[in-house]
């Protein structure tokens, strides 16, 4: 198992704040929207240096998102930004309308998102952002895994033309990818290639499947590990090369099994390479008050319930062969 190491945590929402801020120096189309939550979508530095190209549309998300799709037509490049609640279930109607069916090039950019808002509770932990936002024709989904991974995407979609939207959190996480990386849309990561089963994991997941990777080392398992940072488009080159390989899968995501990651995945596998596959997520269910580190050993999705689906695949797999015998 290959070893990651950090010696800094951060909120993934800074790395976009820090995205935007380089976004707007490289290209003067950048501009940002918000509605009313500067501080916690980290917009501070981009407003101190580009005040006339931000708008503060108040507690009116819809607006905001209409105001973003026209702003495309003259050329400008917006991104919006508030919780991934109200940048989704509040407004899906403006987004579906306004913005995927005419293919506006607006950057829908949600903070706070799935069960590690903690405190705030069931009504802003949205666990179905994903789902809704890819059944939308034409509409990126990212969900990027630390702070220096959400700078270098919200960097690459300012460049890339088309509606996106960019999922990432409140609570801080280690900082374990390279903070000069070039982030390729719709290109999976491999974390740590193995050979006993694949781990395929976005977001705040993916360091839980890096420490569940060397659980299971120990234990003389060898996990495929692979960042699946963009939903949408899926790489499905890389899940079946994997797949190919290890024969059994676990999916893993902070969001509802129902519509997230997971789906994704088993499409793939149920239409190209039927495959034993096992989901880490929340199960159907809305989240709950309580500390990010409570509600993810909750709900499951923390790195001891990964090695737990892990083996529960690979057993799988070893009862599909012993059948095919």
């Amino acid at each position: 198992m290959k070893k990651y190491t950090y010696t800094d945590k951060k909120d993934t929402r800074s790395g976009f704040g820090a995205g935007l801020l380089e976004a707007g120096k490289r290209n003067e189309q950048v501009v940002a929207l918000c509605a009313d939550l500067i501080g916690s979508l980290k917009m501070q530095d981009f407003i101190a240096a580009f005040p006339e190209r931000f708008f503060q549309t108040g507690i009116a998300e819809a607006n905001m998102m209409g105001m973003a799709a026209g702003l495309t037509i003259g050329g400008k490049i917006p991104f919006t930004g508030t919780f991934a609640n109200f940048s989704t279930g509040r407004v899906y109607d403006q987004i579906r309308q306004s913005i995927a069916y005419s293919n506006k090039n607006v950057k829908i950019c949600a903070s706070h998102a799935g069960l590690t808002l903690g405190e705030d509770g069931a009504t802003h932990q949205i666990l179905e952002d994903i789902g809704l936002m890819k059944m939308l024709p034409g509409m990126t989904v990212i969900n990027p895994c630390d702070y220096n991974q959400t700078k270098a995407a919200t960097i690459a979609i300012a460049e890339y033309e088309g509606p996106v939207y960019l999922r990432f959190g409140r609570p801080v996480v280690p900082i374990f990818t390279d903070p000069d990386q070039k982030f390729e849309i719709g290109k999976a990561w491999m974390v740590n290639e193995g050979a006993d089963v694949s781990i395929f994991a976005t977001g705040h997941l993916v360091w839980e499947a890096i420490q569940a990777g060397e659980i299971l080392a120990e234990q003389g398992i060898d996990a495929e590990i692979i960042n699946i940072h963009t939903i949408k488009p899926l790489d499905a080159e890389a899940i079946l090369a994997s797949v190919r390989k290890t024969g059994c899968v676990v999916t893993a995501e902070e969001h509802n099994r129902l519509g997230g990651l997971g789906d994704s995945v088993a499409q793939v596998l149920a239409t190209q390479l039927p495959t034993p596959q096992e989901y880490v997520a929340v199960d159907d269910s809305f989240g709950e008050s309580g500390t990010p580190e409570q509600l993810m050993t909750k709900y499951g999705l923390d790195a001891a319930h990964i090695v737990e689906a892990a083996k529960r695949a690979i057993k799988r797999k070893t009862k599909s062969a012993v059948s095919a015998l």
